[in-house]
């Protein structure tokens, strides 16, 4: 039975904090859910009880800040525990379908947990559309080379470092000095363009700060973890930590490209618009595409498998 319907976990000691919280998760029976009440983003509670609990429960916000966070957690009922199919989970499987999703709107990598019914509202079609849409993409050829589930997980750090994360070293200035650039040109007639030039800096801030922290901590961890794989006595760290922190990253940065969205109207330029205008938003929905690209190969496939690894 529920020990409660809410429960506020700022009156709570810190170090009782997610116990508390999974004590009263283990108490629900498969339909049943409870709500959290927090002053901050419980997201890395998330990755825990995902981590720990598996794919059994929902995770719904009802309220997102600035002061309070509601979050709805409820356990699947038993026909729906077993074989839970996510669009993570599928993009990570074909990248074809991955494209699909990114067609239709639908967020495969930040938030890649959703079910295809959830995906299916979220895009304003049938979940049986969508599945033909998925079905339909079975019919693109796709290059063997790029089957990144069958890399090695050392090789595919690799490939992330050396293609996604030159990639936004090579953009984020040039990406920087456009938006400062057309916020002081554009700024009278168009003034969210300085809460675009505030957060795409606060964006590529942190994307520069998260791949150093990948590449000289994740990323050298996953080698150690891939050359010991078979060295019983290999003593490491756990990798399961750091790509949970890593994860509440990967959040904060897929809020700040759905910001950049809605605050542009999806990219939509004004009529007065001069090239440097144009060319903000072309660079912005290209570095978009290619972060949507790096987070997958991340979420979906490199950190699964190395968790996976590691627990065994």
């Amino acid at each position: 039975m529920i020990i409660t319907e809410t429960l506020d976990v700022t009156q709570i000691e810190p170090r009782l904090k997610h116990p508390t919280i999974f004590e009263h998760f283990d108490a629900l029976k498969p339909g049943e859910s409870f709500v959290i009440h927090n002053d901050h983003d419980p997201k890395p509670l998330y990755y825990q009880l995902l981590g720990e609990r598996g794919a059994i429960f929902t995770w719904e916000y009802l309220e997102e800040g600035p002061r309070t966070w509601l979050v709805k957690i409820a356990k699947n009922k038993i026909n729906e525990e077993k074989n839970v199919e996510t669009v993570g989970s599928i993009a990570a499987k074909d990248y074809r379908k991955a494209e699909v999703f990114k067609k239709l709107g639908i967020d495969f990598c930040c938030g890649g947990e959703k079910s295809l019914k959830d995906a299916s509202k979220e895009a304003g079609i049938s979940e049986e559309q969508l599945r033909q849409e998925l079905e339909d993409a079975d019919t693109v050829t796709v290059s063997a080379s790029q089957d990144y589930n069958k890399w090695k997980l050392d090789f595919l750090a690799d490939f992330i470092a050396n293609t996604h994360h030159q990639y936004i070293r090579d953009n984020a200035t040039v990406i920087l000095g456009l938006a400062d650039k057309v916020a002081q040109r554009h700024g009278p007639q168009h003034p969210e363009l300085g809460s675009l030039a505030e957060r795409v800096n606060t964006l590529m801030n942190d994307l520069l700060s998260h791949i150093e922290k990948e590449e000289k901590v994740l990323f050298p961890a996953i080698k150690s973890l891939v050359l010991n794989q078979n060295d019983s006595s290999a003593s490491q760290a756990s990798i399961k930590s750091i790509i949970d922190n890593m994860h509440v990253e990967h959040d904060h940065a897929g809020d700040d490209l759905k910001y950049l969205r809605k605050l542009t109207n999806g990219y939509t330029l004004p009529a007065d618009a001069c090239n440097s205008y144009n060319y903000l938003f072309e660079k912005l929905k290209e570095f978009e595409d290619d972060l949507f690209k790096h987070i997958h190969l991340e979420n979906n496939i490199l950190f699964p498998k190395v968790v996976a690894l590691e627990t065994k």
